[in-house]
């Protein structure tokens, strides 16, 4: 009898005929779900605890199997175990590993259990921990840029901000990295919300309907540091919501580093010249000695795909299969692996390359006093010596109209101009207009203002402890 035809006896009885090699194949998950072992051999060893203390099992068994299996993990920690693809997926390669090891006793490792479930809670277990060191890291990369903010606000550095990528209003440099800041907090927040709702145990509920044998979901799902067990064994077995909300919020918080990435992109040309990366985050050109290329930043753009793919792809998984477990499920991994390694290794970077990132300030005021960036605050002033905003808007833009036919900036506008568009304007009003008094005078909460930048760099630090 060949190894294929012994495996197909062992797990199907039924069976009289080997599988065929391509099927083999084409079933197998091991190449990428022998990442679960560990988290595999912990849900076996808590069952088969819980199996001892519920009588099922007897005490010289438990030991045994418990052996076994710590001495398989040991092999696979080692990297001395041989995964065999005729054994089709992890959990099989590991409890046919035991069996080697101990002997027909291992067979009752699986007493009151199913793959369906077994596979369900090791992947709970990976996605679970996954989300939790994506929210540490997300916090870690939150902590950089608010050491940023804090930092630039020192000399109050001003940049240009844009709407429609159009000069719009002067805003503090540490202004925009607050806005990271509190995009990056929800992103935390979304990751350990959905490791909140994943603490569920599915363990137990056997292959979709639960288990005669008298077990202890509680006590497995409390070894196994879920907070409590999955209520439904149909819902435990087939229902794959915490793999997408995962993914959802991998990939909002992509898209918050692909916005990021973009702007440090634009602002790192020649054109913009905001800002200068640092050496060890970018690279050279093959053929064009003057280059110094974003790679970093690019790559993180470029990455978001992957992320936003990943979510699609077990989005379309999911939506056509009915309950409870279906092999489509198979699915379900490789785009959680995928995401969970994309953004770890991006915030990793972020978190080393903004702080040896330098900001060229002279250049950035600069282009914040261009494209007649304090048009508005001519407005208010109109607006708040009784003018109608409507009315100080319309004669502001007339006079944005005349500056720019001539090539000249607001405040190199003549007296005579500025009174002859409205006699509350003058040269002196206009010339007052500066950057840094527009950014000063946004005090609403939430604002550029200095005091009030300081105020969300206080609540920030003060979120963080």
């Amino acid at each position: 009898m060949t190894q294929s035809q012994q495996e197909s006896k062992l797990w199907g009885g039924r069976f009289a005929e080997a599988t065929d090699g391509l099927v083999e194949l084409f079933n197998a998950s091991v190449s990428f779900d022998q990442r679960l072992a560990e988290q595999d051999i912990r849900g076996s060893l808590a069952h088969v605890a819980m199996l001892g203390k519920q009588g099922i099992l007897q005490a010289d068994e438990v030991k045994r199997i418990s052996d076994g299996l710590r001495g398989v993990l040991a092999e696979i920690r080692a990297g001395t175990f041989e995964w065999r693809l005729d054994r089709e997926d992890v959990h099989m390669n590991v409890e046919a590993a035991l069996r080697d090891r101990i002997g027909p006793v291992a067979g009752k490792l699986h007493t009151a259990r199913s793959r369906n479930d077994q596979v369900a809670v090791d992947f709970r277990l990976f996605t679970k921990e996954a989300a939790l060191d994506l929210a540490d890291q997300t916090r870690d990369l939150r902590r950089v840029m608010l050491a940023e903010a804090e930092k630039h606000l020192q000399d109050e550095v001003i940049v240009p901000g844009y709407t429609h990528l159009q000069v719009a209003q002067p805003i503090l440099l540490s202004h925009w990295f607050m806005a990271y800041v509190a995009m990056l907090e929800r992103d935390e927040g979304r990751l350990r919300d959905a490791a909140a709702r994943m603490d569920e145990s599915p363990l137990g509920s056997s292959a979709l309907a639960g288990t005669p044998w008298p077990i202890d979901r509680h006590a497995t799902a409390a070894a196994l540091g879920f907070a409590r067990p999955t209520a439904n064994s149909l819902d435990g077995v087939g229902s794959r919501d915490f793999a997408l909300e995962f993914l959802s919020a991998g990939a909002i918080l992509g898209a918050h580093l692909s916005r990021l990435s973009e702007e440090l992109i634009l602002y790192s040309t020649f054109e913009f010249g905001f800002l200068t990366l640092p050496d060890s985050h970018t690279t050279g050109s093959s053929i064009m000695p003057q280059k110094k290329n974003p790679d970093v930043a690019e790559l993180a753009r470029g990455k978001a795909g992957r992320l936003f793919g990943n979510l699609m792809g077990l989005l379309t998984v999911v939506k056509g299969t009915p309950l409870a477990y279906n092999k489509d499920l198979q699915e379900d991994k490789e785009g959680v692996f995928d995401s969970y390694d994309t953004l770890s290794i991006v915030l990793r970077l972020y978190a080393e390359m903004l702080p040896k990132t330098v900001w060229h300030a002279d250049v950035t005021k600069a282009a914040a006093a261009r494209g007649y960036s304090t048009a508005t605050d001519l407005a208010d002033f109109l607006a708040r010596g009784g003018v109608p905003f409507r009315e100080a808007h319309e004669v502001v833009g007339g006079l944005v109209g005349l500056a720019s036919r001539s090539g000249r900036q607001l405040w190199e506008l003549e007296d005579g101009e500025l009174r002859a568009a409205h006699p509350l304007l003058s040269a002196d009003v206009a010339r007052s207009l500066t950057v840094e008094e527009s950014v000063k005078s946004r005090q609403s909460f939430g604002g550029t203002a200095p005091g009030r930048v300081r105020e969300a760099v206080n609540a920030a630090k003060a979120a963080l402890s």
